[in-house]
């Protein structure tokens, strides 16, 4: 399991070593993933869609600094229903075919408790909304505290898919999407 360590880098502007400038990471897309939720009925739709990309750029010493630009394989989606994919894909919900890639863009981040808020544009069905999400950096357990090489982020928020015209099936499913995008990532040397 994997530790909660660098959050306070967010809320203090501290540094772990001697590294000041902004870092590239490279996402582990095999150790990546983006859940989500919603109610159907009394009961709820999970699923998830794969991390086709995530360019995320660190500063630890100024965390305004940071961007994070992500974009997800509509087209592979899943759900905890095998119908509920497939509606998920279609022209009332998604659009897949049309609209095969959703988009994160940041615009800002800033320091908001132990962890941060990295707003920006989301893209879905070619609508883009500005959203923020709660993103929290964690790196593995028993390593070193200067030691900022594989880090996890986690980037979590709720959207409303009626604000992207996906309102297909809206007397059955909610409008409220719960998002939790875990992301492995790797300095790039």
């Amino acid at each position: 399991m994997r530790r909660l360590v660098i959050t306070a880098l967010f809320t203090l502007g501290l540094s772990f070593g001697v590294q000041a400038a902004t870092t590239a990471y490279k996402m582990d897309g095999a150790n990546s993933s983006v859940a989500f939720e919603t109610d159907f009925g009394p009961d709820l739709i999970t699923g998830s869609f794969p991390l086709e990309h995530a360019d995320l750029k660190l500063d630890f010493d100024n965390v305004a600094n940071c961007t994070v630009d992500v974009a997800l394989d509509v087209t592979g989606a899943k759900a905890s229903f095998p119908f509920a994919a497939q509606a998920l894909k279609g022209p009332k919900v998604l659009a897949a075919k049309d609209h095969p890639r959703m988009t994160f863009e940041s615009t800002s981040v800033k320091g908001a408790g132990d962890a941060a808020e990295v707003t920006g544009n989301l893209t879905i069905r070619g609508v883009t909304k500005e959203v923020t999400l709660r993103a929290q950096l964690f790196r593995p357990q028993g390593s070193a505290p200067s030691d900022r090489d594989h880090l996890t982020v986690k980037l979590s928020g709720r959207v409303n898919r009626s604000d992207f015209g996906a309102t297909g099936w809206a007397d059955m499913v909610g409008d409220e999407v719960r998002i939790l995008i875990t992301a492995r990532i790797d300095a790039q040397g």
